[in-house]
C-alpha cells in the first residue's frame, strides 16, 4: 500500500480534482437532496463521512438501467456505471460540504451497497466501478479502504449505492 505524504495530499486543488474528472468526461453535478430524514454529510474528528449516494444523473433522475437487481434486470457493465455515478455524487456532496474538493486529505473509506440477485457473486467488480473513479479523480490520495455488501434492496429501486468518509486535510 502506498503511503500519502502530507505535502502530496496538501497539493491538490479543487480545480485540478475538478479538471481530472473532466477529462474523464464527468462534471460535478449538483448533488441530490436527501430522500428521507438525514443530512447528505457530517464533518466529525477531522473526516467527512458522506452518506450514501444513488447513481442519480446530471438530470436528477435515475436511469433506467440503473434500477432493479444486478444479476438478474441489471447488466454487470451498468451496475459498474451506477456505481461510478454514485461516486461522482459523493465527491459532489463532499465539494458541498468543504467548499472545494481540495480540502479532501484523502479518501479514507468507500463503502458499496449492491441490490443484486441471491446468485449474484461479482460484487467487487461492480464497486470498482466507484473506486477507480475516485482513484481517477483524486489521485495517490484516492487510494482507499473499502467494502462491498450485496442486500435485498435499495431506496428507489436503485441498483448501487456508495458512501464515502474522506480525511479533510489540514
Amino acid at each position: 500500500m502506498k503511503r500519502i505524504r502530507k505535502d502530496e495530499a496538501m497539493t491538490q486543488t479543487g480545480d485540478a480534482i475538478e479538471q481530472r474528472l473532466q477529462a474523464l468526461g464527468f462534471t460535478l453535478p449538483q448533488p441530490a437532496a436527501p430522500i428521507a430524514n438525514y443530512v447528505p454529510a457530517v464533518a466529525s474528528g477531522g473526516c467527512l463521512f458522506v452518506s450514501g449516494q444513488l447513481p442519480f444523473g446530471g438530470d436528477g433522475a435515475l436511469a433506467p438501467g440503473h434500477v432493479g437487481k444486478v444479476g438478474a434486470e441489471v447488466s454487470e457493465v451498468e451496475a459498474a456505471r451506477a456505481a461510478e455515478l454514485s461516486a461522482l455524487n459523493c465527491l459532489a456532496q463532499a465539494k458541498v460540504a468543504l467548499g472545494d474538493l481540495g480540502r479532501i486529505g484523502r479518501c479514507v473509506r468507500l463503502g458499496g451497497f449492491i441490490h443484486c440477485a441471491p446468485d449474484f457473486i461479482r460484487l467487487a467488480a461492480v464497486m470498482n466501478g466507484a473506486s477507480d473513479l475516485v482513484g481517477a479523480a483524486l489521485g495517490a490520495i484516492g487510494a482507499h479502504a473499502r467494502s462491498t455488501i450485496g442486500v435485498a434492496q435499495l431506496p428507489l429501486g436503485a441498483c448501487v449505492e456508495v458512501e464515502a468518509i474522506f480525511e479533510i486535510a489540514p
